[in-house]
């Protein structure tokens, strides 16, 4: 199993919207490496949700429940890019905030803080780890 992270403006699609529709397809991406990132994710991979611009703060976990496809919203007719489906798992008791993972120095390679402006990353399982723990307490 691999671990990531996706990142998302709550305006656009937010942590309560995955919780109500408990499916989605995670589209829209329009950057290569965060593409071949999707394109590695396999069923059963779980994923830490974050949103970003306002709230700033990991919500929860959601896993993969269809490997990628190509995805529904690009007008690209050579068809680069590509989406996954994802599933609503678990919330996290307590939100994650960016500021709290800065903090934290087994976190000072991830992704979130390294390339801020990917979004979607590999995580270490000792990351995710980390983070899960850190949300129940």
């Amino acid at each position: 199993m691999s671990y990531w992270l996706v990142k998302s403006d709550p305006d656009t699609y937010s942590w309560e919207d995955l919780k109500k529709d408990v499916y989605t397809d995670w589209d829209g991406v329009r950057n290569y490496q965060a593409r071949n990132n999707l394109m590695k994710m396999e069923i059963g991979d779980e994923v830490l949700v974050y949103e970003s611009q306002s709230t700033k703060q990991i919500t929860g976990i959601a896993e993969v429940t269809k490997t990628f496809f190509p995805d529904p919203t690009s007008l690209d007719m050579n068809k680069n890019w590509v989406a996954v489906e994802l599933k609503f798992k678990e919330e996290f008791k307590r939100f994650i905030t960016l500021q709290e993972i800065k903090s934290i120095k087994e976190l000072s390679n991830i992704g979130l803080i390294k390339q801020s402006r990917l979004s979607v990353m590999p995580l270490q399982a000792e990351e995710f780890e980390i983070i899960c723990n850190l949300a129940t307490n």
